[in-house]
């Protein structure tokens, strides 16, 4: 006896279809699983004899052997019981189910037969959906993430009783034998769509009209936002910086449909999915992960990597408050990342590659004790000129390179709100529409919708300098000795700038503006002093 089930799990962050397959022989009674199969995996024999028995069938006492095709790929986790018991049961003449849909089996069983959520639902219904299946039967924890992918037949149960129930019902009152088959025709009456979950509306309670003064820091943070540049902000404490970094979510411009649908497959992998009824994630992502965390936390990893932080900021903000507190092995793995806009981890068995499309904030002091340049009355600078240059070189030359601007916070003047404060809205209307002509220009670029996105010759078309500024641009670079990286960011943030302007053409005046965003690339003697 042969039969055969569809089922998923996670590869990275993707879904990948496994077939269950199920052969019962005769022979001693033993039963296997085979294909890679993980612990979990393995101890899905008794959760799965268990179930079977106390929902009223009977565990087959014959040889039973279970393979998960392909066989050469690794599987792991809890969701192929629900596929193995239904496979087994079928294949041994016990339920009959319908053949009229291509029908994907998620979920994890308990000894009772009722099923736990898993992980990793939205990539793997998104994965059958482009395989062509056309149904899927699954937990009810995970009917509403299932359900955000559309045109695909959601059913979902709490316990395997309601399935059995659901052939009884279909059968009338005439009673089943026991040596007869449980036939179920149809899963309508378990039928779930995504209209029964309606996306929450979700409401900006901060704002940067909250923030007194620091009007040249909000121009550089819709600077930063407009073409998702990466900031560094750095200041004495208690200036803003890290009110002013929280607050950039609410200016930046809306995610598509696509990006919606990419982070929320992250989190969804990740299992930091909270909400899956309340629709796809549309707000940006803000990750602020604490200066202790291990190189594997923040850009993933583990014996079957999952995604880091790198890759669940994608699409939004990762913010690393006090920056030079962070170990610096830590802080060197973000190069690949930032560069690439991708992580790759490689394992012996496999090597995956998670998304990591985010824009890289940071506050820091400019010195240990916080206070190096401050006029506060009653605090003055006592660290050495050494201690400063170890306290920086906590932050190495090639990260710092790829970080597009580095503002300075002053401590504020004036205590008193001002009559003209930038608002989030006033912010973000600026944002939308520097965001919009980007859009415009790269339509025929793929995966470039930022100017931070550009690179090599699409840099050198969509950012071209008259020889005038040209020329000044170069004799900056090499009185500052900056590298030809930094040539790239600063012009890309000269595009910004004029994006920002309403310009098609960069000027001086913008490229002027951009150099003077890199602080910490100039000399700092004069700062020891």
């Amino acid at each position: 006896m042969y039969g055969k089930m569809y089922s998923a799990c996670l590869y990275g962050i993707d879904g990948v279809l496994i077939q269950v397959e199920v052969d019962i022989s005769n022979g001693l009674p033993q039963t296997s699983i085979i294909g890679l199969p993980d612990s979990a995996i393995r101890e899905a024999v008794e959760r799965v004899r268990a179930g079977i028995k106390n929902c009223g069938f009977t565990f087959p006492l014959q040889r039973t052997t279970i393979n998960l095709a392909p066989a050469d790929l690794r599987k792991e986790g809890s969701a192929f019981d629900l596929a193995i018991a239904l496979g087994i049961l079928c294949t041994s003449g016990q339920l009959i189910l319908p053949q009229e849909e291509k029908l994907l089996l998620i979920g994890e069983m308990a000894l009772d037969g009722s099923l736990r959520p898993v992980t990793g639902v939205l990539s793997m219904v998104d994965r059958a959906k482009r395989e062509g299946f056309s149904a899927v039967l699954l937990p009810k924890e995970n009917a509403a993430e299932a359900a955000l992918i559309e045109n695909m037949n959601i059913y979902a149960i709490s316990h395997l009783n309601e399935l059995f129930a659901l052939g009884q019902q279909e059968a009338g009152l005439v009673s089943r034998e026991k040596s007869s088959p449980l036939r179920i025709s149809s899963f309508d009456g378990l039928q779930l769509t995504s209209s029964h979950y309606a996306a929450q509306e979700a409401y900006q309670i901060e704002d940067y009209a909250d923030v007194l003064g620091q009007q040249h820091v909000k121009r550089a943070l819709t600077i930063a936002a407009a073409g998702m540049h990466n900031i560094l902000l750095m200041g004495p404490p208690g200036t803003g910086k890290t009110m002013l970094i929280k607050r950039l979510p609410t200016i930046l411009p809306p995610m598509t449909e696509q990006e919606a649908l990419e982070t929320t497959k992250i989190f969804s992998a990740a299992g930091k999915l909270k909400e899956p009824g309340a629709g796809l994630l549309r707000t940006r992502p803000f990750r602020s992960p604490h200066h202790t965390i291990s190189a594997g936390g923040l850009i993933g990893g583990g014996t079957i990597p999952k995604p880091g932080e790198v890759s669940l900021a994608h699409r939004g903000i990762l913010f690393l408050d006090e920056l030079p507190e962070f170990n610096r092995q830590v802080l060197e793995v973000l190069r690949q990342p930032l560069e690439d806009k991708s992580v790759t981890i490689s394992r012996a068995r496999a090597v995956h590659t998670f998304p990591a499309r985010f824009m890289l904030a940071a506050s820091m002091n400019p010195c240990p004790c916080g206070y190096l340049g401050s006029d506060h009355p009653g605090h003055h600078c006592t660290c050495s000129p050494t201690r400063i240059a170890q306290y920086r070189s906590k932050i190495s030359g090639p990260l710092l390179d790829r970080i597009d601007l580095q503002v300075d916070v002053p401590r504020p003047k004036e205590w008193t709100r001002e009559k003209f404060s930038l608002s989030s809205a006033d912010m973000r209307a600026q944002v939308l529409e520097a965001h919009a002509r980007q859009l415009r220009r790269y339509i025929k670029l793929p995966h470039t919708g930022w100017n931070s996105e550009l690179t090599g010759s699409a840099l050198r078309r969509f950012a071209k300098l008259d020889s005038g500024t040209s020329d000044m641009l170069h004799q900056t670079i090499e009185a500052l000795g900056l590298s030809m990286r930094a040539y790239d960011r600063i012009l890309k943030l000269a595009r910004t700038i004029a994006d920002l302007d309403g310009h098609e053409e960069i000027k001086s005046i913008h490229v002027a503006e951009a150099i003077q965003y890199r602080n910490l690339d100039r000399p700092q003697v004069e700062t020891f002093a």
